[in-house]
C-alpha cells in the first residue's frame, strides 16, 4: 500500500517516524509530510496555538500539495489526532483513495461527502475528551451515510495519543493492539 501519514498537533515527532518505519517494515510505502515545516511542540496547547496561527485552509493546502504527487497511486490516508482529521478530509475528497486509517482523531464530514465503500478504521481511547461518545456515534452514522465501510476500535483507560511512547498518554498494550489490527487492515486493502 501507498500510505500518506499525517502527524498530530505536536508536529513530526520521532513517534510518527517510528510508525512510518513500522509500516515500511510491513511492506508499505509511506510518506510523512511535515505540515508544520520543522516545528514540533512539547504540549498540545502549544501545537494547537501554532496550528490556529496557520489556519485550517493553509494546513489543508499543505496536505493536498504533499499528497498530490502520489494520489494517482491510490493512497491510504492515515494520521494521528489532528493528522487523522487532515487524512479524513483528503480521503473523502480523493476518488482514488484506497482506505483511511484514523489514529486518535476524526473530523467533521461535509453533508455532500460521498465515497464508494471506502474502508475506514478508527482507533481511539475510551474515554477520550477529544472524541466523545456522542461525537463518535454521530461521526459513525455520517461516515456510513457517506458510503464508508467503518470499523471503530476503542481502548479503555488509554490516553488520547496512546501510541506515542514519548508522551504521558502512552499505553504500550493499547499501542501494540492498535498496530496489530491496523496492519491487518492495511493488508486487507
Amino acid at each position: 500500500m501507498n500510505i500518506m501519514l499525517f502527524h498530530s498537533t505536536y508536529g513530526l515527532r520521532p513517534a510518527v517516524r517510528a510508525a512510518a518505519d513500522r509500516l515500511r517494515a510491513a511492506g508499505h510505502e509511506v510518506w510523512t509530510p511535515d505540515l508544520f515545516e520543522g516545528r514540533t511542540f512539547e504540549t498540545v496547547e502549544e501545537g494547537m496555538a501554532f496550528n490556529d496561527g496557520i489556519g485550517k485552509d493553509e494546513l489543508l493546502r499543505r496536505a493536498v500539495l504533499a499528497a498530490a504527487p502520489y494520489s494517482d497511486r491510490g493512497l491510504v490516508y492515515a494520521g494521528f489526532s489532528l493528522g487523522a482529521s487532515v487524512a479524513q478530509t483528503l480521503a473523502l475528497g480523493d476518488e482514488k483513495a484506497r482506505g483511511l486509517l484514523l489514529l486518535h482523531g476524526t473530523s467533521d464530514i461535509a453533508a455532500s461527502a460521498s465515497v464508494d465503500e471506502l474502508p475506514v478504521q478508527l482507533h481511539v481511547a475510551e474515554p477520550d475528551a477529544f472524541e466523545t461518545d456522542d461525537w463518535l456515534s454521530s461521526w459513525y452514522l455520517q461516515m456510513r451515510r457517506a458510503g464508508a465501510d467503518v470499523e471503530i476500535y476503542r481502548y479503555a483507560g488509554a490516553g488520547h495519543l496512546y501510541t506515542d511512547p514519548d508522551l504521558p498518554d502512552y499505553d504500550a498494550e493499547a499501542a501494540e493492539a492498535t498496530w496489530k489490527v491496523a496492519l491487518g487492515f492495511l493488508d486487507s486493502l
